[in-house]
């Protein structure tokens, strides 16, 4: 099973790495939501920022997450959008909270991320 983890990760970042690549954001600066906007929201999720950049036009964000894998995503400023994410799991790292067809049986737990939107909310 840990291979398994393992490899799904991996698969992950490098997708998400080659699409980072080619993401740009575009929105005028004339509408872009501040900085400390995009930091209380993930913190809402229980994020913890470590740094927040203006890359390519968006907002690349690095922070830990509750269960503490590191985390690497980009927002459309504006909006706030999630535009890319990449997680990089804790040894003892769980995806459910990233991809909920994993998650185990059992009593639903509340959804981290984006809504389908894009949104955190």
């Amino acid at each position: 099973m840990v291979p398994f983890r393992k490899c799904m990760a991996l698969a992950a970042l490098a997708v998400s790495g080659a699409a980072s690549a080619e993401v740009y954001c575009s929105d005028p600066i004339a509408d872009w939501q501040p900085r400390e906007q995009l930091q209380r929201e993930v913190e809402r999720r229980g994020w913890t920022v470590q740094r927040i950049k203006i890359d390519d036009g968006c907002y690349e964000l690095r922070a830990i997450d509750r269960k503490g894998n590191k985390i690497k995503a980009r927002f459309a400023p504006a909006s706030l959008r999630i535009r890319t994410l990449a997680v990089e799991f804790d040894p003892a790292g769980d995806a459910s909270d990233y991809l909920p067809d994993l998650a185990p049986p059992g009593p639903r737990r509340q959804r981290l991320g984006p809504n389908s939107h894009g949104e955190i909310k």
